[in-house]
């Protein structure tokens, strides 16, 4: 079975039976009922067309629904028949879904994370990770945002701002994540690109390209993952990083300053260091102090600490710290690092492994564990 296939069908079969008048509620079920159906049938009996044989188990399935509940039987006498069958459209219609589920009815946070889960692909786990929030509260979230969607049209679709959000979460999860969904973001970003000429768009374009263009650098050929101090920048895509330039360039020359354009700022500032030694940290810091401006995020406060203290030495950038709220994912392992900075290898030690514990990942606990094994070893010699 080729879960990347249905993965990737899934927007638009949803997309498809919502143009037909299916609420997205009851069209996110029945086109989740035609994947399980999917998984059971394809693999002794294969379609020709797979987007097509999904469209029409989906609308079958919701016809059945919508049949079963005579609530809904104002809403079946608008539906006309069945699709007729051969191949369904092969317009895409992704970037379309994310603009639907964005809707004025819902809070930015709500439909993020309903766009995320219904079209993304991601489990409420992931986007609770993602928000820093229990995943029974995401659950929630997500609950609450179907029902509210049930009882609207799709004639007013969200606002640019929203479906950046997204995208951004998307591409993130994709990046570091168990779902490869990156590729899938930069594609959909381009074609926001194309329609919208906003700078942020182009920010968000450009950030996406510059951290794409290290991938192939940040893990070793076991899998683990390699610091961006330590990475081969000979394996970083130089095409991409030329491209991600030039269009950030483009957008700053605007001067309507956002956070992806800060943000992309970063990124450029360490793809163009040819090594580690020479990455303009005192740079780095100004935009982060932007970056914070523009956001008042915990997460750019602890990214910040980590550059006042490759900028200003390790004691700054424990200061910086400092401010920063303890609780946060990653704080343990940042502490750990500029204590380390700072010859303090008994403390970087244990903190390395307090951090490994809480790891969100195998592959950085992994890391972080290595990282607490080698200090205590140079402690004993």
């Amino acid at each position: 079975m080729d879960e990347a296939l249905l993965r990737s069908l899934t927007p638009s079969v949803l997309a498809v039976l919502v143009r037909r008048g299916a609420d997205f509620a009851a069209a996110e079920d029945a086109v989740q009922e035609a994947l399980l159906e999917a998984v059971r049938v394809w693999p002794a009996d294969p379609p020709r067309d797979a987007k097509g044989w999904l469209v029409t188990v989906a609308w079958r399935r919701f016809l059945d629904a919508a049949r079963a509940d005579s609530a809904r039987r104002r809403r079946e006498d608008r539906v006309e028949e069945e699709p007729p069958p051969g191949p369904a459209p092969s317009a895409d219609d992704t970037l379309q879904l994310y603009f639907l589920c964005a809707h004025p009815s819902l809070t930015p946070s709500s439909a993020v994370a309903l766009t995320l889960r219904a079209v993304g692909g991601l489990t409420t786990r992931q986007i609770a990770q993602a928000y820093l929030v229990p995943e029974a509260t995401m659950a929630q979230r997500i609950s609450r945002a179907k029902r509210t969607v049930s009882k609207v049209r799709f004639d007013q679709p969200g606002d640019v701002a929203t479906v950046l959000r997204v995208l951004y979460l998307v591409f993130n999860e994709g990046y570091s994540g168990d779902v490869d969904l990156a590729a899938e973001a930069i594609r959909l970003t381009r074609q926001l690109a194309a329609r919208v000429g906003h700078p942020e768009v182009a920010g968000l374009l450009a950030l996406m390209l510059l951290h794409h263009a290290r991938r192939a650098a940040r893990t070793a050929p076991d899998g683990s993952l390699v610091p961006l101090a330590e990475q081969d920048r000979s394996r970083w895509d130089t095409g991409a990083i030329t491209e991600g330039v030039g269009i950030l360039q483009a957008a700053l020359a605007r001067d309507r300053l956002g956070e992806f354009q800060a943000q992309a700022a970063i990124a450029a500032l360490h793809a163009d260091a040819p090594t580690a030694e020479e990455t303009d940290w005192v740079q780095i810091v100004e935009w982060y102090d932007e970056l914070a401006a523009l956001t008042d995020s915990p997460v750019v406060r602890l990214n910040r600490a980590v550059a006042v203290g490759e900028a200003d030495g390790p004691r700054a950038g424990l200061a910086a710290l400092a401010a920063v709220d303890d609780s946060l994912p990653r704080h343990t392992a940042v502490a750990a690092h500029l204590h380390e900075r700072d010859g303090d290898l008994a403390t970087a030690a244990r903190l390395y492994a307090e951090a490994a514990r809480k790891a969100p990942s195998v592959a950085e606990r992994d890391h972080l564990t290595l990282q607490a094994a080698r200090l205590n070893t140079r402690r004993g010699h």
